[in-house]
């Protein structure tokens, strides 16, 4: 197959760039990759698109639509998750089931980018899932263990899990949480954990 030219490359990534900000006007979930003060950067904070009031002109859904903090991750548990999470933006794509390549803006060693990412329902609710779940963990192989659970569930299976952690009050929501934690990521200090976690690597 021909290589493609410099200027049909650059056209493509114009092409790609266009897509992508053509599906973050409406998507469900938006991944914000940006700085906050006293934390390592890059913090990675995912948004949830919440229902557009209703109006008589669709034209102002999308604006007036408003978007709901759902979790963020930093630091090592952001290095431990790298690749598990370029995985799921991996599958990311738009309205027209085109893949928007989001993975590319990431790498193991560092992150250049900042701004949102469109995500769509299944990537969203498998990264608000892990960001939710890792917050106050401390077990950095057990965090990375969830991930790699997490990548692995269907779009269904991250949906109910991600509302059986968020929707049904404070006190039931960390009940779930807690029991997810386990489930995923197994009781501290079990051996199989490592393991398991090998395997995982294994597998991509």
């Amino acid at each position: 197959m021909p290589k493609r030219s410099t200027s049909e490359s650059i056209v493509s990534q114009h092409s790609l760039i266009a897509r992508r900000e053509a599906f973050l006007r409406d998507s469900p979930w938006v991944l914000r990759l940006t700085v906050h003060k006293g934390k390592p950067a890059p913090v990675m904070i995912i948004k949830e698109r919440l229902p557009a009031a209703n109006t008589a002109d669709s034209s102002d859904k999308a604006s007036s639509a408003r978007l709901k903090d759902m979790g963020l991750i930093y630091g090592q548990s952001l290095h431990r998750c790298m690749r598990p999470l370029q995985e799921m933006l991996a599958r990311v794509c738009d309205a027209d089931a085109v893949p928007l390549e989001l993975h590319q803006l990431l790498t193991s060693k560092s992150i250049a980018y900042r701004g949102n990412l469109p995500l769509d329902e299944e990537a969203g609710s498998k990264v608000a899932l892990l960001f939710i779940l890792q917050h106050h963990m401390q077990d950095l192989d057990r965090i990375e263990l969830i991930a790699w659970r997490i990548l692995r569930l269907t779009r269904e299976e991250a949906v109910y899990w991600l509302s059986r952690a968020t929707q049904y009050g404070d006190a039931p929501n960390r009940w779930a949480q807690s029991g997810m934690r386990v489930m995923l990521g197994g009781q501290p200090g079990d051996d199989e954990i490592v393991r398991m976690l090998q395997e995982l690597r294994e597998q991509r």
